[in-house]
């Protein structure tokens, strides 16, 4: 089952809503400059390293595919931490996704972002 979290997207720090925005909408360029340039990224366990090596995976993710996204929750975890769970439904193998985004957040840039299937610690 779904958990849908209270917090409204509004109450999010500006660099993650930033970044989700040109997320969405496959901006790279713009969703990268969201990072501090020695920034890791996780997808599924693997590991990116630096603001360039994160654009091309931002570029690059998911690109064979058309999908949607919707944010279906959103929690603050302490001053540096935020997790994000975003819902795609998509031509990708199982069609549908729910996957958190988990941010560390430092002097208004992103040092890590963590993505991994929801409910997965």
């Amino acid at each position: 089952m779904t958990q849908h979290n209270d917090l409204r997207s509004d109450s999010l720090p500006a660099t993650v809503r930033g970044f989700l925005a040109a997320h969405v909408v496959r901006d790279a360029d713009t969703a990268s400059s969201f990072f501090a340039e020695d920034a890791v990224a996780v997808d599924q366990g693997e590991s990116v390293r630096g603001r360039e090596r994160i654009h091309a995976f931002l570029r690059d993710a998911g690109s064979e595919f058309a999908y949607t996204t919707e944010q279906i929750g959103a929690a603050r975890i302490d001053d540096d931490h935020w997790v994000v769970t975003l819902r795609l439904e998509g031509t990708f193998p199982g069609g549908v996704a729910e996957l958190d985004y988990r941010f560390t957040i430092r002097e208004d840039v992103v040092t890590e972002l963590v993505i991994a299937d929801h409910g997965s610690r």
